[in-house]
């Protein structure tokens, strides 16, 4: 029986960082896990969207799981995201996840073709078998195209292996969906940063975001009010969180953004997005980092 608890609580999506050749930093990956735990972050999601993972080799991803997992320690979730356009190589990817330690796995659809369910479950279902570790349906259709159903939610959960569901479609609604179709004994993930009080109040447990890596004190404490029903003050940290968010947004790269964010804020040199997308400047990112650590020091 998979301990449930370790998956309750704020999740950052991690960034990738590279060295100024282009290739993985492990040594900082692994200097930034170590920050987020210090702040009180519940575990880490690593080589999802916000973790380019779709821009990085296997080798390389492997390489960012193997870090990972180093730095994290016994008392720390990694939750690694494996999904792949083809199934032979997220398999590959997962029983790497299982050799290193994962605590989970997790995976959305098989990306660029457009595939009816009974590809979607073909695909879930081949990760799923290849290993013991538990998995996490990862549902974001913005990118991928294919947006979940409760029906095919339900199916899935009925596997015990897999344990939750990461879900980053943005009407929250699909939070109470979810948990009608998934029944208690099952995680859900809020994944719209800006909408986790409402999400948390809709039936979520806990929460993934590319955002929380720039403020995870901010998403924490509000992790905290909504535990202790303080829904009032959660609701206007939330509003404070949004503003940092849509800064980020207002950037012509958010993983730009976020990484001198997260550069400024912590002291480690997160450098650039891989192309394509867009490097942006300290300048550009310093009033957000002053406004998050404004935010912080009014905890």
């Amino acid at each position: 029986m998979t301990d449930l608890d370790k998956f309750r609580g704020v999740f950052c999506a991690l960034n990738a960082i590279y060295d100024k050749d282009d290739n993985i930093d492990t040594e900082k990956i692994k200097q930034l896990v170590r920050k987020y735990k210090s702040l009180g972050v519940k575990g880490v999601y690593a080589c999802g969207s916000t973790g380019e993972g779709f821009l990085l080799s296997a080798k390389e991803r492997k390489a960012v799981a193997e870090a990972v997992c180093a730095a994290a320690g016994d008392d720390f979730t990694v939750i690694v995201h494996i999904g792949c356009a083809s199934t032979k190589e997220s398999i590959e990817l997962a029983k790497h996840a299982e050799s290193i330690g994962a605590d989970a796995i997790s995976a959305v659809p098989s990306v660029y073709y457009h595939l009816p369910e009974e590809s979607v479950k073909l695909h879930w279902n081949a990760i799923i078998d290849s290993t013991d570790v538990p998995f996490i349906i990862y549902n974001i259709p913005q990118l991928t195209g294919f947006n979940l159903s409760p029906q095919l939610l339900k199916e899935m959960a009925a596997n015990e292996k897999v344990i939750g569901v990461k879900n980053s479609a943005e009407p929250v609604f699909l939070m109470e969906r979810y948990r009608q179709a998934a029944g208690d004994d099952f995680i859900i993930f809020n994944g719209s940063d800006e909408q986790f009080v409402g999400g948390r109040l809709m039936g979520a447990d806990a929460g993934i975001g590319g955002t929380y890596g720039c403020m995870p004190e901010l998403f924490v404490a509000l992790d905290k009010l909504i535990n202790e029903k303080k829904i009032e003050e959660a609701t206007k940290l939330q509003f404070k969180i949004n503003e940092c968010i849509f800064d980020l947004l207002s950037c012509a790269s958010l993983y730009g953004a976020a990484k001198q964010v997260i550069s400024l804020r912590f002291g480690i040199d997160c450098g650039n997005p891989r192309s394509p997308f867009l490097p942006i400047s300290v300048g550009e990112a310093a009033p957000i980092a002053n406004k998050i650590n404004k935010y912080v020091a009014e905890l």
